[in-house]
């Protein structure tokens, strides 16, 4: 065989080899992303944690394929966003894609001419995210505070941020660090001297009407009432929803602890209430004098179905301690109602619900009788 025969059967068996082998396309990668630059952290959202990072791609001429890939980490891909921030030149970005089976994409880019161009890539990072925690120190006479505001910081996303800009979904923004794994708990606001109320609350629906008759001891919830507002020394901002731990100074250089409570968030112009315990130093006996039906309806088998009542409802509110106490009283009436008699003054929560503020003088003892009518009980 001559050699040029020879050549003919290389070029024969080549082409037969590439058309019958499987052929596999590597993915390009004309630039790779560096290590991260500037980073912001944004927990301003309670549902998600939005990663801002700068980078500084090497483009070439032309066409260039980015990847940008993450494992071990748990990133909503649909919010992946590249931004332009800088470039000596036009730069454009031309498509995305979302290679098979992988957690990564694709971006296509085109410059004009071989450059370094600042990108800021943004996306919802899963598994980090921040808490509200608070300490409330109240004085010995329980009419002021000083709140102590922490955010705490929990990172279990897979990923380190050795250097960030974190942005609290309340107080200031700062610089900081926090690696997988890892939980901070970080002071954002201290403020003195709140003032507070200690309110105790008795809400017909929940408690006995008449706690003597009780083997039990049965107490009433007592709650520090703290309002939202600038002349209450809490800022001008919503107070985030948390958990809250109690104390109070005990008048010798220490602290008592009364508890802890949740709280849920609190705008500017709301109250915020932090249930410490019950007492027994206010007693409440309630007690139904009257409850008659009147203005009957009778259909024609002479059966009852539709009639008014007549009810007359008592309280006597006594105060066991030493300094006046304010007293929360919630009432009920169901369905449609008219009151025909009431000793204090309320206030309607709600269509069937009536909140009555009653101070009572120390060791003294007040009254309150309701008269009212039910309309149309079936």
């Amino acid at each position: 065989m001559n050699s040029t025969a020879c050549s003919r059967t290389f070029i024969m068996m080549t082409i037969l080899y590439l058309c019958f082998s499987p052929v596999c396309f590597a993915r390009i990668k004309l630039s790779a992303l560096p290590d991260r630059g500037d980073t912001i952290i944004r927990l301003d959202n309670p549902h998600a944690t939005l990663i801002e990072e700068e980078r500084i791609l090497t483009l070439q001429k032309g066409r260039n394929e980015v990847d940008f890939s993450w494992k071990g980490v748990r990133i909503d891909a649909d919010s992946i966003r590249l931004h332009i921030v800088s470039a000596p030149v036009a730069v454009s970005l031309l498509s995305v894609s979302y290679p098979p089976n992988e957690d990564a994409l694709v971006w296509s880019i085109h410059s004009m001419k071989a450059i370094e161009a600042v990108v800021r890539i943004s996306y919802l990072l899963e598994y980090i995210d921040s808490l509200a925690a608070y300490k409330a120190f109240a004085d010995k006479s329980e009419t002021r505070l000083d709140l102590k505001s922490f955010l705490i910081l929990r990172n279990f996303s897979g990923e380190d941020f050795n250097a960030a800009r974190i942005l609290p979904f309340h107080g200031a923004a700062f610089n900081g660090s926090i690696l997988h794994e890892e939980t901070k708990q970080i002071l954002v606001a201290s403020r003195k001297g709140v003032p507070v109320e200690k309110v105790w609350t008795f809400d017909a629906a929940r408690l006995p009407w008449d706690p003597e008759k009780l083997d039990e001891n049965v107490g009433i919830p007592v709650s520090y009432r703290i309002h939202n507002t600038g002349d209450g020394k809490l800022g001008k901002g919503m107070l985030q929803a948390g958990k809250v731990r109690l104390y109070q100074d005990d008048g010798h250089s220490s602290s008592i602890f009364l508890g802890e409570d949740t709280t849920d968030a609190v705008p500017i112009g709301e109250t915020m209430e932090l249930y410490i315990g019950d007492s027994r130093d206010i007693v409440v006996t309630q007690r139904k004098m009257q409850d008659k039906r009147i203005n009957v309806k009778r259909n024609t088998s002479n059966q009852v179905v539709l009639y008014d009542t007549d009810e007359i409802v008592t309280a006597v509110m006594e105060n066991f301690k030493d300094s006046p106490a304010k007293l929360t009283m919630l009432q009920h009436i169901p369905g449609q109602w008219e009151m025909k008699r009431c000793t204090l003054d309320y206030r309607k929560k709600d269509a069937s619900t009536l909140e009555f503020s009653v101070t009572i003088p120390a060791q003294s003892t007040k009254k309150l009788e309701m008269h009212y009518h039910r309309r149309n009980v079936r």
